[in-house]
């Protein structure tokens, strides 16, 4: 049998993950002066920033990782949900194509990110989904 463990109030909780993310955001930054390029820290500093709510500099990192890895199709990915959620739907749903020429496949994922809701409503993004399902 386990002890009870005392639950925290959400309040304090929210700003303990937000601290945890400042500190992983601020690791990754470290990381990053010592290697530029390095494609997984860059990866994370955008993801960190994005959940910070700090939409525009992890925008600019995925824009990075497109330049740094143009074959990638999650880079792609990632870059559309951060143009998504920055309110350019047009480039995000481009992204989100160039992802699937690319390889990109799980429409199941494609179609609950939350990060995509802005655009979920478009026919370019319905087609898509459905152009996904029809190759899985």
């Amino acid at each position: 049998m386990q002890p009870d463990r005392p639950t925290l109030p959400d309040a304090l909780r929210a700003d303990l993950a937000r601290a945890g993310l400042e500190f992983l955001a601020e690791f990754y930054e470290a990381a990053l002066r010592h290697r530029p390029d390095n494609l997984e820290a860059l990866a994370e500093l955008a993801h960190a920033y994005t959940r910070l709510g700090w939409v525009d500099r992890g925008l600019a990192i995925d824009r990075r990782l497109v330049e740094l890895e143009p074959e990638n199709p999650t880079v792609h990915y990632n870059l559309a949900c951060s143009l998504a959620l920055a309110g350019e739907s047009e480039k995000a749903l481009d992204a989100l194509e160039h992802a699937a020429l690319l390889g990109y496949t799980d429409a199941d994922f494609l179609s609950q990110d939350d990060d995509l809701m802005s655009v979920r409503a478009d026919a370019r993004f319905t087609r898509l989904v459905e152009r996904l399902r029809q190759k899985a």
